[in-house]
């Protein structure tokens, strides 16, 4: 799989697709899974065009790991997680679909896990509800 510019999550960077967003600096942006496993599920990408973890250079990969520890916190904190399972493939034989370096980040265990990820859209209003509480924790 070679990185591909037109990607879902290149054009979200671009600001060509709306998100959700959580947070954003200069290298990350942690933003709301349209499509999650469960409550709260976030997505966070570097804004440096990579496929997998070992195309990404180590400044990016710092990057997202301070990103996926400020939403996995905030996480815990406004939605009351007890728990935070981290998930993130490489590749297409790994089960990866979209050709863009990402982390997910999932409030709960993974046991709650249970419902395959990309089956069902979510409301939108109700991942804007859950959103305002991530985003009021990371304050």
């Amino acid at each position: 799989m070679s990185y591909d510019s037109n990607n879902i999550f290149a054009k979200i960077l671009r600001g060509e697709i709306p998100c959700i967003k959580l947070y954003e600096d200069a290298h990350t942006l942690a933003f709301m899974d349209i499509m999650p496993q469960a409550e709260g599920h976030a997505l966070v990408i570097p804004k440096e065009p990579a496929v997998t973890l070992f195309e990404l250079s180590d400044a990016a990969a710092q990057a997202c790991l301070a990103t996926v520890r400020k939403i996995g916190n905030a996480q815990k904190k406004g939605l009351g997680a007890e728990g935070v399972v981290l998930m993130q493939l490489n590749g297409e034989g790994a089960g990866q679909t979209v050709p863009h370096f990402h982390i997910h980040v999932i409030p709960g265990s993974i046991a709650d896990l249970r419902k395959p990820h990309a089956t069902h859209m979510a409301d939108p209003a109700h991942l804007k509800t859950v959103a305002d509480k991530i985003v009021a924790a990371l304050a």
